[in-house]
C-alpha cells in the first residue's frame, strides 16, 4: 500500500455520489453516542437476567476489552493490509483503509462510519452469542469499548502530540508504520501483539527523520 506522495491535507474522494460520499465520514461523538447506550445497556440486561456476580461480569468485560486488542492486529495487518491482485479487492480495500494511509490526516475517516460499523458490530455480537451465549452481553460491551479507546486513540495520534511521555512510543509506532515501513507497527491502541509477532519498530534505533517525512508529503 504505497503512494508516490502521502496527502497530508484534503481527502480521498471515495464514491461518485454525495450521499454514499457522505456515509463514509463520521465524527468520534457520533460513534461514541451510537455505542455508550449498548456499553451501558448489555451488561445491565446481563446483571437483571442471568445468575452472573458482578465480579464475574466485570472479568468478562476486561476479557472482552482485551480482546479487541488482538481483533485490531489481526484486521489491522491481515485484512486492512491485504495484497491483492484483483482490482475490485483492490478498490475494496482502499476504501476500508488504503484511503487513511493515502490521507492521513483526515480526521472525517480515523473512526469507521456509523452504517458500516453498527452492521459489523452485529455480525461481531452475533458471533460472540453464538460461542458464548449469555456471557456475550458482559463481554461484547468491553470489546465494544476497547474499539471505541481503539478510535480515540487513533484520531488523538493522528490529530495531536502525545500528552503524556509515556504516550509517545504508541504515537512513534504508529508514525513509523505510516511513514517508513506499513508492515510493522501494526497497533495502535497498544503495541503488545507488535511485540508478540515481531512486527513491531525498534524504537531506541529509528531516529525522528522529519525531512524525510516531510519528502513523502504534499
Amino acid at each position: 500500500m504505497k503512494f508516490e506522495k502521502i496527502h497530508n491535507k484534503g481527502q480521498a474522494q471515495l464514491f461518485r455520489n454525495q450521499y454514499l460520499e457522505m456515509l463514509t465520514k463520521t465524527h468520534p461523538l457520533v460513534i461514541w453516542g451510537m455505542y455508550l447506550p449498548i456499553i451501558i445497556g448489555f451488561p445491565w440486561y446481563g446483571l437483571q437476567h442471568d445468575n452472573y456476580s458482578i465480579f464475574q461480569m466485570s472479568l468478562l468485560f476486561v476479557g472482552g476489552m482485551f480482546f479487541w486488542t488482538f481483533f485490531e492486529y489481526i484486521m489491522h495487518r491481515w485484512i486492512f493490509h491485504m495484497v491483492a491482485e484483483n482490482e475490485r479487492a483492490q478498490r475494496i480495500i482502499y476504501v476500508l483503509h488504503g484511503n487513511h494511509h493515502h490521507f492521513p490526516r483526515d480526521k472525517e475517516r480515523l473512526f469507521m462510519p456509523p452504517v458500516p460499523s453498527l452492521i459489523i458490530a452485529s455480525i461481531i455480537f452475533s458471533l460472540q452469542y453464538l460461542v458464548i451465549g449469555s456471557l456475550a452481553f458482559s463481554f461484547f460491551p468491553g470489546f465494544m469499548l476497547g474499539y471505541l479507546m481503539y478510535g480515540s486513540m487513533h484520531y488523538a495520534i493522528h490529530a495531536w502530540n502525545p500528552p503524556f511521555k509515556w504516550m509517545k512510543p504508541l504515537w512513534r509506532n504508529h508514525h513509523l508504520h505510516h511513514y517508513k515501513n506499513d508492515h510493522q507497527g501494526f497497533g495502535v491502541s497498544t503495541t503488545i501483539w507488535d511485540h508478540v509477532f515481531g512486527t513491531m519498530f525498534d524504537l531506541d534505533k529509528e531516529k525522528e527523520d522529519k525531512e524525510k517525512v516531510k519528502e513523502l508529503m504534499y
